[in-house]
């Protein structure tokens, strides 16, 4: 049995909902905070969140509530918040959290200002609490439903990884340990950034052989930035790698394919984004994982091209034409 009895979930957008599902469906008492009071009290009323994730239910047990301070009082608190959101989240939990509780980030994400890492953002704000990342290839709707599910959970103190493994692992959910936070943070974060590319190869109807040779180049993307920042090479074609990369890069249920979608099809990015309730990380990411590359003298093409296409009003068709006209390489470089 794990110590780790009560689950603070933080973030109740549909990734949040869902991990909080899985987590009570584990035998964990769950406590769900919405940042939204009126979102909390819809919850708490209506057990669905018809706003993030409607259909699935919340357990009758899954309490709600939007005071931090209740949420913090839990064994352990999944982060699940957007990544450029985590760092005031950190400065509102520092007096609010125990010191020595876990603090597991569920974003995907690197932090524009600083091109942190989200463990990097933890150990600056929350130094006092172990950090631990969750994961992998996932959609919302499927966790929630209980539909079979596998993630990472990335841990530097191996005894803190298996001690939530087992908090949170359940038949349906199931968490594989891993040493290399870093390796799964950067998988998560740049397969965000990928799967726009390739949500506007699909838009620009390139075909399937250009998405796979791009999901394929991108995987040698994420390995060169992983391995820079210390990660491993297994990691990145683990479930946060690879596993997330091709489940992520061909399904309109990602947010960040569709929107890379609808750019294809000629659509304005304002325009997109005006639609949306949910956060697409890897337009927020593409700026901070193309500057970090940059700063490791990485050669990242895909990454660079997206970013210029979200940031700095590059035309699509320019920038493919300019992926297309490199130079030809060796595969393994």
């Amino acid at each position: 049995m794990s110590d780790f009895q009560s689950i603070g979930v933080v973030g109740a957008g549909a990734f949040g909902t869902a991990l909080a599902i899985a987590t009570a469906r584990a035998g964990r008492a769950v406590v769900l905070w919405a940042r939204n009071p009126d979102l909390a009290a819809a919850l708490e009323k209506d057990r669905e969140n018809a706003v993030y994730l409607p259909g699935p239910k919340l357990a009758p047990d899954i309490a709600v509530t939007a005071d931090l301070a209740r949420v913090a009082a839990c064994d352990v608190l999944l982060l699940v918040v957007p990544a450029q959101t985590l760092r005031p989240l950190c400065e509102r939990l520092a007096p609010l959290v125990a010191a020595g509780t876990p603090l597991v980030s569920c974003a995907k994400g690197i932090e524009q200002e600083s091109d942190c890492l989200m463990t990097e953002v933890l150990a600056a704000e929350l130094p006092g609490n172990p950090a631990a990342v969750l994961s992998g290839p996932t959609f919302a709707i499927e966790v929630a439903r209980g539909l079979p599910s596998a993630v990472t959970l990335a841990a530097s103190d191996e005894a803190l990884g298996r001690e939530l493994v087992v908090s949170l692992g359940s038949r349906s959910f199931r968490p594989y340990l891993s040493m290399d936070p870093v390796g799964a943070q950067v998988g998560g974060a740049v397969k965000n950034v990928l799967a726009i590319a390739c949500g506007i190869v699909t838009g620009r109807a390139l075909g399937d052989n250009a998405r796979a040779a791009l999901i394929t180049r991108g995987l040698a993307e994420i390995g060169r930035l992983g391995l820079a920042k210390g990660g491993r090479r297994e990691t990145l074609m683990g479930l946060s790698g690879l596993g997330d990369l091709t489940l992520t890069c061909g399904a309109m249920q990602s947010r960040n394919y569709s929107l890379g979608v609808a750019l294809g099809e000629g659509r304005g990015l304002t325009e997109i984004l005006a639609e949306r309730r949910s956060v697409a990380e890897g337009v927020y990411s593409a700026a901070a994982v193309n500057h970090l590359a940059r700063k490791l003298e990485l050669d990242m093409p895909i990454t660079a091209a997206v970013d210029d296409v979200l940031n700095r009003g590059a035309d699509i068709e320019d920038s493919i034409g300019g992926l297309l006209a490199r130079p030809f390489k060796y595969e393994l470089s």
